[in-house]
């Protein structure tokens, strides 16, 4: 039996596994059921052979006895010395939202198709490479070197409680592990080799309360922050947009710096949905906003955050009582891994094997948890690569492909085959 044959005659299992996954609701925000999907996966490498760990993220943002930051590392070790392959996939999914019309939990099976929050982004990648690297084991009884899976938590929320802990910890020290593949979903014929940067902040606007019937007698904090928001897209939105980048970056309108307004919260707190009373008459004495501002690899990130402030700085000095201020949130570094890298080698002769075409190289809109592995682990040789469509992640009726996992899967299969067999 070859190794494709293999992994085909797994289909059942790679959708039932999938389903397992999306059917644990481990909703990030808060952290919910980590322990669940880590358990669950614990029991069944273990049960393929695997040595398994499970590693609680202590400390980390959002860890706490009700909402542990849990994480699961799998080891499966040749008969002989070689390198470490190391399958990583975070296992905390986002929000719900609205516009659902199938259960966003329920894992349920229309065609090629399996629906559900993290179906895409992405338990169907994490399961795509658990059945490729059982199969690998089944397969060979001997190999030489290492396979190591893990399934991470809060990559959603930046990774501090998953990748980067481990990667403090020492699990991705290239003395350990030599190459490391995410199946984030960027398509079964796609390279991802990095991506861009990310800049979060926080802009309070300050005023004066006073009654709202005489809004002369206090500063309203709302209106401040509309002019910074109207100096955002007059100056700030034109400039970003007339810089491109040379990294592959998909879709083509994230290859120029972009800025979200995430979130803005001005005045009197909402109240609870079942508040059926008037609200107050009070002059705003504050108005915040969050920022998500990605930056290119040929953008300084001292630049980044300095036509902010000096954007604020202006209507300082130019509009009456204005008054501000800002706290950086988080920095995520530009990461890009060499095309003649070992495991961006290994791929592409690998889907050329498999799929018959020669893969794009891309890099993605937003970070994944590249960035620790490059950044803290010292770890060059990382990519992502796995089955799904970016543009259906954080979407309603959120879906992957069977026959795309499948065949991802022999991919990662065969990039086995050629990084641990004897040649």
């Amino acid at each position: 039996m070859t190794l494709g044959t293999r992994i085909d005659g797994a289909r059942d299992d790679l959708v039932a596994l999938t389903q397992d996954m999306i059917r644990i609701p481990t909703l990030n925000p808060p952290g919910a059921h980590y322990r669940d999907i880590c358990d669950l996966l614990a029991r069944r490498l273990g049960r393929s052979g695997f040595d398994v760990e499970l590693v609680r993220a202590t400390g980390t943002p959002g860890d706490s006895d009700r909402y542990p930051r849990w994480n699961v590392v799998a080891r499966y070790a040749g008969t002989d010395p070689g390198d470490c392959v190391h399958f990583n996939g975070h296992h905390d999914v986002v929000d719900v939202g609205l516009g659902w019309t199938r259960s966003p939990f329920g894992g349920d099976v229309e065609g090629d198709r399996i629906y559900g929050r993290g179906a895409c982004d992405m338990k169907g990648g994490l399961a795509a490479a658990i059945i490729a690297a059982e199969a690998f084991v089944a397969e060979h009884n001997t190999f030489c070197g290492a396979i190591e899976i893990s399934a991470t938590a809060d990559e959603e929320s930046g990774g501090y409680g998953g990748v980067a802990y481990l990667a403090e910890q020492g699990y991705f020290d290239p003395a350990r592990v030599q190459h490391v593949i995410i199946p984030e979903p960027l398509n079964k014929d796609r390279i991802c080799l990095g991506h861009r940067g990310g800049w979060w902040a926080e802009i309070e606007t300050k005023g004066e309360i006073a009654h709202g019937s005489m809004p002369f007698l206090g500063d309203c904090a709302v209106r401040h922050m509309g002019a910074v928001l109207d100096a955002f897209e007059t100056e700030l939105y034109p400039a970003m947009a007339q810089r491109r980048t040379e990294m592959p970056v998909v879709p083509d309108g994230a290859r120029q710096s972009t800025m979200n307004i995430n979130a803005i919260h001005g005045g009197q707190p909402e109240q609870p949905p079942d508040y059926d009373g008037l609200p107050t008459h009070c002059v705003p004495d504050s108005c915040r906003i969050v920022i998500d501002r990605r930056f290119l690899v040929e953008e300084r990130l001292d630049d980044v955050r300095g036509e902010v402030v000096a954007l604020l700085e202006r209507l300082r000095m130019s509009r009456d009582r204005f008054a501000y201020e800002m706290r950086e949130l988080n920095v995520v570094l530009p990461s890009m891994t060499d095309k003649t890298a070992p495991v961006v080698e290994t791929i592409h002769a690998a889907i050329e094997d498999v799929l018959g075409v020669a893969p794009t190289y891309v890099a993605s809109p937003g970070s994944y948890d590249q960035k620790h592995i490059d950044r803290i682990g010292k770890l060059r040789n990382c990519i992502a690569y796995g089955p799904g469509a970016l543009e259906l992640a954080h979407k309603p009726d959120e879906w992957v492909g069977i026959t795309d996992m499948l065949d991802s899967a022999k991919v990662m299969g065969a990039a086995l085959e050629r990084l641990l067999l004897p040649s």
